[in-house]
Order: C-alpha cells, then structure tokens, then sequence
C-alpha cells in the first residue's frame, strides 16, 4: 500500500511539474507576443513623424521577438528606404537600399499575397535604381513591374502601386529608339512602354490619391516628356503647391524645380 501510494505521488508531482512548465512555456509566448506588439506600437509612434532611426530602435527588437511577422518587416523595410533618403554617401545609400530589399524580400517570402509585402518589394528595388548600372537597371525594372502588377491585382485601389507602374512606363518610354536598340544588343529586348501608358496609371493614382504630390510632379513629367509642357508645367506647379507629407516629398520637389527649369 505504502508502495503504491508514492507511487501515485510521484506520478502526481511529475503531472504537476509538466503541467506547470506547459503553463509556464505558454505564458512566455504569450509574454513575447505582447513585448513585440508594444515594441511595434511604440515603433509606429516614429514611423508616423517620419523618424527611421528612432522607429528602428523599437521595430528591431520587436523583430527578434517575432521574427516571421510580415507587417513588421514591411515597416522596417520603409525606414531604411528613408535612410537610404537621408544619406549622403552612394555606398551607404546602396546598403541600406540592399537592406531594405532583404527585408522586403523577407516579407514577401512569407505573405506573398499580401499587397503589402509585394509593395514593399516594388518600393525597395525602385530605391536603389538610380544607383545601379544600367544591366542591373533592366533586371530590377523587370521585379518591380512584376511587384507592381501583383498588387493591383490583389488591391487594384492602391495608389502607390499605380504610381510606381506609372515610373516603370514612363521611364521605358522616355528610351531612344537608338538606345533602345542598343540596350536590345547587350541586354535583351526591352519590354514596350508609352507615355500614355505612364500617364494613365498616374491619373489613376490622383483619382485614388488626391492628395499626394508626388501624382502630380510625376504625371507633369510625363506630359512634358511627350510633348505637352505645358500641361505638364501646371501639374508640377501644383505638386510644388502642396504641403509636404512623406518622407520622399522634398527630394521630389527638388525634382520637380529641375523639370520646370528645363521646359519651354
């Protein structure tokens, strides 16, 4: 009887330890939970005044915790595309360029049909572009229109989406019959694209955006580059008119005074 009655205590106690440490192991999960999501909430305080290097301090050790979060990797993504704005030096805008690809392609890895991660990846690539050689122009181009094309297909109301399509026609638009025959030797054909393409798609990102300029400043380049400046001057005008908003905003302005400075 005594045999089997520590028996049964033991038993007991080894129920219990398990039971107890199952509890335990449940609480820390739910604990890590809760410390990523304060560190997200907290992170997004900065991501809202356009503080990259602050938001970072909280979206980092959130990922750690929570390391297969997508919506988490897309808002680190974006602060190092503004980092990448704010930087000075081409090597270290490349990297943290590159940085914000990985972390988009991350994303997108993991929700591929989140229009968000697809976006990120778009936005990303788009960054680096001018700092790449004209090879690498054409692969990545050929990412970004494919990002793109995936998220107007799962959100055909996203305006960002049909800004940076309207980018890819417009810059394959703005391509020499000559150059594009050259580039056809080196690299491949080069897909067709024209300026009412571009212009389309920007008109559509103002229809569901009205009020971001950089619609404007960019639908004026594509009016003027087809040989309508001064359509294309009154769009940019008004983008120069708004109150800037993002991150990107004064760089495009700055854009925007060389187009005027250069039309008719």
């Amino acid at each position: 009887m005594d045999t089997y009655l520590t028996l049964l205590m033991r038993n007991f106690r080894h129920l219990t330890f398990i039971a107890v440490s199952a509890t335990l192991l449940f609480a820390h999960q739910v604990r890590a939970t809760e410390d990523a999501t304060s560190l997200i909430q907290k992170g997004d305080i900065y991501y809202a005044k356009l503080q990259p290097s602050e938001a970072l301090k909280y979206y980092l050790p959130a990922e750690r915790l929570d390391p297969k979060n997508p919506k988490l990797l897309v808002r680190i993504a974006r602060q190092y595309r503004h980092l990448a704005s704010d930087a000075t030096d081409k090597t270290e805008k490349t990297r943290l360029g590159n940085t914000a690809v990985r972390y988009a392609e991350h994303a997108v890895s993991l929700a591929p049909e989140d229009p968000d991660t697809q976006l990120a990846v778009a936005l990303s690539y788009g960054k680096l572009m001018p700092l790449l050689t004209t090879k690498e122009q054409i692969i990545d181009s050929r990412i970004i229109k494919r990002s793109a094309d995936k998220v107007i297909a799962l959100d055909p109301n996203n305006d960002l989406a049909w800004h940076v399509l309207g980018r890819y026609y417009l810059n394959l638009a703005d391509v020499s019959p000559v150059k594009r025959a050259l580039a056809q030797v080196v690299y491949g054909k080069l897909p067709p694209a024209t300026f009412d393409q571009a212009i389309g798609c920007f008109e559509k990102a103002i229809a569901l955006k009205p009020d971001r300029l950089m619609h404007y400043i960019e639908l004026g380049r594509a009016y003027s580059e087809s040989g309508h400046p001064d359509k294309g001057r009154k769009l940019v005008e008004k983008g120069l008119s708004m109150v800037n908003t993002e991150k990107d905003d004064a760089e495009l302005k700055m854009v925007g005074r060389e187009l005027l400075a250069k039309m008719p």
